[in-house]
């Protein structure tokens, strides 16, 4: 396992980052296709933004990416809570 707990919430923070690193994509995405849809009104920057087949894509493939990171990084977050609680005591 760790030798002790600096190593273990250094492990957490490497992790932590890994899955922010990976769900990067899933808020451009989700917010390409919110631009796409709202503010675009056809004369998007890019061009696929006008096909709302591909709006709405990319609002459901970012939204599931965003998703995944979160149910992903909260029990990181909380066994990083905890470590750092029981060291204060």
């Amino acid at each position: 396992m760790y030798r002790n707990t600096e190593e273990e919430i250094q492990h957490l923070h490497k992790k932590i980052i890994m899955f922010n690193i990976l769900g990067f994509p899933g808020p451009v995405l989700f917010g390409l296709g919110l631009y796409g849809l709202f503010g675009a009104e056809g004369n998007a920057f890019i061009p696929m933004l006008n096909n709302l087949n591909i709006v709405y894509s990319c609002i459901a493939i970012g939204a599931i990416i965003m998703i995944w990171e979160f149910i992903a990084i909260i029990p990181l977050l909380k066994r990083r809570s905890e470590i750092a609680r029981n060291k204060n005591i």
